[in-house]
């Protein structure tokens, strides 16, 4: 049998797992109506700024239990989202703009129209490209071939 003492010592250092459990939820819940806000901020398939004013004044104006939070996701939930509309095409040497028109060309039929393209030179690569759109990254530099190969040996 477990004393009294025992029991009053296993509460003090493991306390009830109720306030965990409000505490998910509750991040849960954050990230459920963050979503439902960038949901609203669409208009005809890409982000709309008047809307997304209108979504964060709303929450404003009502102010719910975690409203800074749930502003905080909905920021984190927009720029990853303007990420995903945006790539980054690095080279070691500058492109002809035949190249890069026709680089722009594929990404957008690949990730939609509305892709806005950013073309740098980083002559750090040493030859070939690296493509970032969103999370997606091709790299076929050099320098990443180099460094694929010393990693294996």
């Amino acid at each position: 049998m477990i004393s009294d003492a025992c029991r009053k010592r296993q509460r003090e250092h493991f306390p009830p797992r109720v306030d965990n459990d409000n505490r998910m939820r509750a991040k849960k819940e954050v990230r459920q109506i963050a979503r439902e806000m960038l949901r609203a901020s669409f208009t005809d398939g890409q982000l709309d700024r008047g809307r997304i004013g209108s979504v964060v004044d709303s929450l404003l104006a009502k102010k719910p239990r975690s409203y800074l939070k749930i502003l905080e996701y909905y920021k984190r939930l927009l720029r990853l989202e303007a990420e995903k509309r945006h790539a980054r095409i690095e080279t070691a040497a500058p492109l002809d703009p035949q190249t890069a028109s026709q680089i722009s060309l594929n990404l957008g039929r690949r990730y939609g129209t509305d892709l806005t393209t950013e073309f740098a030179v980083d002559p750090a690569l040493l030859g070939g490209m690296r493509i970032r759109v969103g999370s997606d990254v091709w790299d076929s530099s050099v320098r990443n071939r180099l460094d694929r190969l010393q990693q294996q040996l």
